[in-house]
């Protein structure tokens, strides 16, 4: 198949699955299309079966804010026009799927199939706001088909915009060969040169990942034992967070990496990752912890409590709950046997139910599924 993706280019789940989701068709002989205004982050080559349309805007001064959006929707018809696609597939309901909605009108005739995935805040943040409601159920509803990354979110979708079409579950992956069990007591001693403990917090450092929340609970930890924090990403909280460090004098303890490509092998020098959002549809994070046989503690939020069973591969705790957080990572560090478990428990149901080998399949069959009915 020739497959059109749209997502946001960017370091966060969205992106990143909808990448990897390319990646992995690719590698199974579909044709990928990758739209939008940069590349994204985890494509490091093109190739025969790899390709990207970037997305240019018109800036002019009449314009507060350039319509990107209509930008998206003209590359995505010269695209889907110009490379004969059997369909488009975006992730993140806003813009993207409104985007689609006006190429495949431009199509005429030839009606290209749409498929949207919903990644969590585009339905519980953005797309709920008034302001975008009316256009996200609408754009929602004229897909051809619509899969969501958890059951949580299928529900809250259904609940919040009184959609009468079916949506599917088609849960996040990871590809069990690039995220597995490594030995970094190498690399460990780049970041903890006397042995420390190592607890690793990876995200977008957006509001809702409650970055102080990270720093607050390792401040606990460092209390009890020799610890190192590495930070992994970037974005607006990550001032906050570095003046939190300052202020509780964790300056040598704590280190902030930006934005990693790479981001298993750090996966894999930590004892516990953290997860304390306020909220998370599915948690790519922790799954992709798992498959490094790392536990987590994470929040007790959204789609998390179908990755992790609380006390089996982490555990599970109410948000914004740092002194409980920081008690069950103590817990875990102070017991090698605790860790060990874990770590395996993950690694298994990382492979068993969330490995990319098992949630392809899906994807291709619900395009096959979608061709078949448009």
């Amino acid at each position: 198949m020739k497959i059109g993706i749209t997502c946001y280019p960017t370091y966060g789940g969205s992106g990143v699955v909808a990448t990897e989701l390319g990646l992995e068709l690719a590698a199974r002989g579909h044709d990928i299309h990758f739209i939008s205004y940069a590349v994204p982050v985890r494509v490091s080559e093109l190739s025969d079966r790899i390709h990207f349309h970037e997305v240019e805007v018109m800036n002019y001064p009449l314009f507060d804010h350039p319509p990107y959006t209509l930008a998206l929707a003209t590359q995505m018809y010269n695209v889907a026009v110009n490379e004969s696609l059997d369909l488009l597939h975006v992730h993140y309901a806003i813009p993207h799927s409104v985007s689609a909605y006006l190429a495949r009108a431009m199509m005429g005739a030839r009606r290209i199939p749409i498929v949207t995935t919903l990644h969590g805040t585009d339905i519980t943040l953005v797309g709920s706001n008034r302001s975008y409601l009316p256009i996200t159920k609408f754009a929602i509803e004229q897909s051809d088909a619509v899969t969501a990354i958890s059951e949580y979110l299928r529900k809250t979708t259904l609940r919040e915009f009184a959609i009468t079409r079916p949506i599917e579950v088609i849960h996040n992956f990871v590809n069990c060969d690039v995220f597995h069990p490594q030995d970094k007591q190498s690399h460990r001693r780049d970041f903890a040169p006397h042995g420390e403990k190592i607890l690793a917090h990876l995200s977008n450092f957006r509001p809702v990942k409650r970055v102080t929340d990270v720093i607050e609970i390792f401040a606990r930890v460092r209390k009890e034992i020799p610890a190192k924090l590495l930070m992994i990403g970037d974005g607006p909280d990550r001032t906050a967070a570095e003046w939190l460090v300052r202020d509780k004098n964790l300056t040598g303890d704590v280190l902030f990496l930006g934005k990693q490509n790479q981001v298993q092998d750090l996966m894999c020098c930590a004892d516990v990752v953290l997860l304390p959002s306020d909220l998370e549809s599915f948690g790519l994070v922790a799954l992709e912890a798992m498959a490094c046989a790392v536990p987590c503690v994470c929040s007790k939020v959204g789609g998390l409590t179908e990755v992790i069973d609380d006390g089996v591969e982490g555990f599970l705790v109410p948000a914004r709950d740092v002194d409980t957080m920081a008690a069950r990572a103590l817990q875990i560090l102070n017991d090698p046997e605790l860790q060990r478990r874990m770590g395996e428990a993950g690694r298994r149901r990382a492979l068993t139910q969330f490995c990319s080998s098992k949630i392809i399949p899906h994807y291709e069959n619900l395009y096959q599924r979608t061709l078949e009915n448009s």
